[in-house]
């Protein structure tokens, strides 16, 4: 073969192997697209999981150690070592267990292996160290957690030491007989946090109090629980997604939570979260007395479930302003009123004025019980008190006359300096049944002389009034009267964060002079600790009794009604274990969605 005849060949070959490879080309990439379009349509035709819920407030911080407002988002976002199940038993969340010497003084707790934050970051002891002797511990820090964890009449913190990675002892200065259940608190990540407590600004506050701001990237925020938060429209949503990172897994290994995604819809109003529920928008809503018959006769054609949890631990109940401080040079509270308001036969007068009944009848429909006491009825340390203020004008007006007030011809209320008696109650213009019992009791309080001026405010005015300006005179709210009595002690103890009715400044804030404490206010407060310290069931029962009884006779809270706890969820979603303890949602790692 001539040299010309071989090349000839040899292009000709070539030219068809270049064909050939053209028409591999073409079809692998033929397929390609075939792959990636029947993926596409996969994708479209199998939407992210996920639910809709409401959510009453506005959040103002992303900070779980500083929320208050919004303390619905750390059900999604946070855990503690142990977590609190539907029926309140204490159970191990991050520790995987702990261990108790015989003294009651120390308990070693054990981490899970391989627990991570949300951005893949070891979980470890030193977390939890940091959590407790930087944030919980730090005078500097107004965390609502201190005060769960100052311990005994010398109001020490516990020594918490790491072991290793993954053990962490708690050395406590005297028997502390809530601390296990206590550390439900939210452990906090030291990665992120550890620096912004060593850094300060020109006054001296640590950077710690303005991080994770409202308008912080969600992609920073760097959370331990069963969510993340995706993104944050101002008042209009938050919305979480399943934290890759998040420890539980089923029997089957697989990963939880099952629900990918959970929106919250921010809607204050109760009446436009029930046009939404009852229209599909919404997958869950609290359902107050005035939706039920309505919405219970719905039930079968809206393809939801009402859950009863029982009556609710918490309470409706009114409170006066017993501060005498000032701030700035202002009294907290007119002077002329504050007379009125710290005279404890004006409270009782009050509380005998309410007919309490009626507002059981006609707001919840009977659906509930009359509350007379700080402690759940549901609670083993409940004490049924022989002090209660069922309705009587006849009373109420003995004891007012007898406290030096006095009638005018046209049978108003007067002070002993002629003063006619009147002041502002104030509540949350987002809740339909208090503003309703507003209503009722401004006209009961008319029959004793008493003009009340009812100002409905919208829920974040009401609660920066309630923990922070302090500039209020009565104001009519939901109060927790918890299973666990030490649960609420920061409304108890005389100097803690939410002791609302004769509140101390708190860090950061203008401090308050001239502030004093009744005999009876410290006997509570003191009582607290002592029942806190006791080991011996029978004695600690005895000493919250005395709590309760002290807190009936001079009525710090006049406790009104205590409703049921009811919700409407969507049939989709299965694994509700709804508690009037701890809400609807507290097991969002285990809730599945079928198509019903």
């Amino acid at each position: 073969m001539s040299y010309y005849q071989l090349l000839k060949n040899t292009k000709k070959h070539t030219l068809m192997r270049h064909r050939w490879l053209v028409i591999v080309l073409a079809l692998v990439t033929a397929i390609a697209i075939i792959i990636y379009h029947q993926i596409t349509l996969k994708i479209q035709a199998t939407p992210i999981s996920e639910i809709i819920v409401p959510f009453p407030t506005e959040p103002t911080t992303f900070n779980p150690a500083l929320i208050i407002e919004s303390a619905y988002i750390l059900n999604y976002t946070y855990e503690g070592l142990v977590k609190e199940n539907a029926r309140g038993e204490i159970k191990p969340n991050l520790a995987k267990y702990w261990q108790t010497s015989k003294d009651h003084k120390q308990v070693i707790y054990t981490l899970r292996k391989g627990l991570k934050w949300s951005d893949g970051k070891p979980l470890t002891a030193e977390d939890v160290v940091f959590t407790y002797n930087e944030i919980y511990s730090n005078p500097a820090i107004p965390s609502y957690a201190q005060d769960f964890l100052i311990i005994g009449k010398n109001r020490t913190f516990p020594t918490v030491r790491k072991l290793d990675d993954l053990r962490v002892e708690f050395t406590l200065p005297e028997p502390f007989a809530p601390f296990i259940r206590t550390t439900k608190l939210e452990i906090l990540p030291a990665h992120i946090f550890r620096e912004t407590i060593k850094i300060k600004d020109q006054k001296g506050r640590a950077k710690f109090l303005s991080t994770w701001g409202t308008d912080t990237p969600p992609e920073n925020i760097i959370v331990n629980g069963p969510y993340t938060i995706e993104s944050y429209t101002p008042s209009q949503r938050i919305v979480f997604r399943k934290n890759p990172y998040y420890w539980r897994r089923d029997t089957q290994g697989n990963s939880q939570p099952y629900i990918e995604r959970v929106i919250g819809q921010i809607i204050p109003s109760q009446d436009t979260s029930l046009i939404q529920f009852r229209s599909g928008g919404l997958d869950y809503i609290n359902v107050n007395t005035d939706y039920f018959s309505l919405l219970k006769h719905e039930e079968d054609k809206g393809k939801f479930t009402i859950y009863n949890g029982g009556l609710f631990v918490g309470s409706t109940a009114i409170t006066f302003n017993l501060n005498k401080g000032s701030r700035n040079g202002k009294p907290l509270v007119d002077p002329i009123k504050s007379r009125w308001f710290n005279t404890v036969e004006f409270r009782q007068a009050v509380a005998y004025g309410i007919d309490r009944q009626q507002i059981l009848n006609n707001i919840y429909k009977g659906l509930g019980k009359l509350q007379n006491s700080p402690i759940a009825v549901q609670s083993k340390y409940y004490f049924p008190v022989q002090t209660v203020y069922n309705y009587n004008l006849q009373k109420a007006k003995e004891l007012l006359i007898k406290a030096g007030f006095k009638y005018n011809n046209q049978g108003q209320l007067l002070d002993d300096q002629g003063n006619i008696v009147r002041f502002t109650l104030m509540t949350n213009a987002n809740n339909n049944a208090l503003q309703a019992m507003g209503v009722h009791i401004k006209q009961n309080l008319s029959n004793l002389g008493i003009t009340v001026d009812f100002n409905p405010v919208a829920a974040n005015v009401f609660i920066n009034k309630l923990t922070r300006t302090f500039d209020w005179e009565c104001q009519l709210l939901d109060v927790a009267v918890g299973q666990e009595p030490n649960d609420w002690s920061n409304v108890w103890l005389t100097e803690a964060g939410w002791h609302f009715f004769n509140q101390q400044s708190q860090a950061g804030q203008t401090p308050i002079i001239g502030r004093q404490i009744a005999d009876w206010e410290r006997e509570i407060s003191d009582l607290y600790i002592q029942a806190a310290s006791e080991v011996d069931e029978a004695k600690r029962k005895a000493i919250y009794a005395e709590t309760q009884r002290i807190t009936q006779e001079y009525l710090p809270f006049i406790y009104l009604v205590n409703p049921l706890s009811m919700v409407a969820v969507r049939n989709r979603i299965q694994g509700i274990e709804h508690s009037a303890l701890i809400g609807t949602f507290w097991n969002s790692y285990d809730l599945k969605l079928t198509k019903k």
